[in-house]
């Protein structure tokens, strides 16, 4: 039975609210439609750096099929497990660096990619008990990892990444035609037609401006003869999880970049539950809120657990998302049943993952170097809510120039013990580690007072 949500005029189904089965599935499909790309594309650029194309259509099916589970908890919020609100679960961008770190590592020892695979979920396979402890604590947390500090991590994150959507654009690492003018013209109008759609009125294009700006790409680079459609491999009709496919491993220099991540986007989920609960109506302060934001960050820590058992990467709530609800006025829990259910439908057929693994690298450079730009653009948003007295921007500063320049000079750190290439290798763990250790050790500086403010004191 439809009901209306009566406290608010400006939703049209309210968070319980239960819309009927037609308008509850067009309204599920603008929010798949604006969390697919999101979804996949984390695990094409993972599965084209790491080498892993046989196991692509697999990854990409359990992917979707995971974040269907993970966005069903959430909706659904069994045993106080969930936000219970539309929250689409999917990999976050800022995880890659990290995995593909991890990755990396097993691979320059020589390692098969089921060694590659087997090492990248064990370590997110731990990390997410980091992520569902911090929940219970995820006040406290607050107070280390602080907007400063999470911006200057998603900042270096969105700037390290930036390479990786570049060298797409060229044509991929080690192509041979690395840089040729069509990958560079395919490169281009990928870009900028998701500009042009970002800059339209109709919101609905906004939300799918990348899907739209890869389609365009993909027909550009069939015309051109750089995408030439190859016969789909001989793989089953249905995709089934199966637990731990590819092995179990882990390593410590591997696990600790990626337990740092964990504990960033638990922060960013608050950050994003907040925003929903705004969108949807519900308190944001109080018992019930701080309920809600354990749940949420909770259940994305269960989603991550299920991703690496069942061979995909770790989730977190979207935040686009958010965007979906505030326009289409559907903040129905409710909505996220149908949600979850179009995606795990999505993922039973490993078809769909076979064609998505032939867009062409130019193509999806063009549109990972926005969404990588997005994402060190929302760490300079988030350092902007941050105080920038001397303090701030001296940790700014130090952080920037220690993450950045060991990334910039991979060698070096050649000289140290493996165990402290490995750990402070990574831009994310040398920058991020800098800057808790700087905003724990720094005292925080006192108000100056002025002239006239004494003489009043006194």
């Amino acid at each position: 039975m439809t009901s209306q949500s009566q406290p608010s005029s400006e939703l049209l189904y309210g968070l319980d609210d239960r819309p009927a089965p037609l308008p509850a599935f067009f309204a599920a499909l603008q929010h798949v439609l604006a969390c697919f790309v999101g979804i996949v594309t984390p695990t094409l650029i993972i599965g084209g750096v790491l080498g892993l194309h046989e196991q692509l259509p697999y990854l990409i099916s359990m992917g979707l099929m995971v974040s269907g589970v993970g966005t069903l908890i959430q909706a659904r919020r069994p045993l106080g497990i969930g936000a219970g609100m539309i929250c689409v679960q999917g990999t976050s961008f800022a995880f890659l660096s990290a995995v593909l770190a991890a990755g990396l590592m097993v691979k320059a020892r020589g390692g098969s990619p089921d060694d590659i695979l087997a090492m990248i979920f064990g370590v997110c396979f731990f990390g997410a008990f980091i992520e569902m402890v911090l929940s219970r604590f995820i006040g406290r947390l607050q107070r280390v990892i602080t907007p400063l500090v999470t911006g200057i991590v998603i900042t270096i994150i969105g700037v390290s990444l930036i390479k990786v959507g570049i060298t797409d654009v060229g044509g991929g690492a080690k192509a041979e035609n690395f840089g040729a003018p069509i990958n560079l013209a395919l490169g281009a109008l990928v870009l900028v037609t998701i500009i042009a759609l970002n800059r339209l009125r109709n919101p609905w294009l906004r939300l799918s401006a990348i899907i739209i700006g890869l389609l365009v790409g993909s027909l550009a680079a069939w015309f051109s003869g750089v995408l030439v459609p190859k016969p789909l491999a001989d793989l089953p009709l249905v995709s089934l999880p199966m637990p731990f496919r590819y092995g179990f491993d882990f390593d410590w220099m591997a696990f600790v970049p990626v337990a740092l991540i964990y504990l960033i986007t638990a922060i960013e989920t608050t950050g994003d539950l907040t925003a929903n609960c705004m969108i949807s109506r519900q308190p944001i302060k109080g018992p019930q809120y701080l309920q809600r934001i354990r749940g949420g960050v909770l259940g994305d820590g269960i989603s991550s657990l299920i991703a690496a058992v069942f061979n995909t990467f770790p989730n977190t709530t979207f935040s686009q998302n958010n965007g979906v609800i505030q326009l289409s006025g559907v903040a129905s829990r409710h909505v996220g049943y149908y949600i979850g259910a179009i995606l795990v439908i999505l993922g039973l057929f490993p078809v769909l993952g076979a064609i998505l693994q032939q867009i062409p690298k130019p193509v999806l450079g063009g549109a990972t170097l926005v969404m990588f730009g997005t994402v060190a653009a929302a760490g300079i948003r988030i350092l902007a809510q941050a105080p920038l007295d001397r303090r701030s921007l001296l940790i700014m500063a130090t952080s920037f120039g220690i993450g950045l320049g060991v990334s910039s000079q991979p060698e070096l750190l050649s000289q140290m013990p493996t165990l402290v290439q490995n750990l402070f290798g990574s831009a994310i763990t040398s920058g991020g580690l800098t800057a808790i250790l700087m905003t724990l050790l720094l005292p925080l500086e006192q108000p100056e007072v002025t002239a006239s403010e004494q003489a009043q004191r006194v």
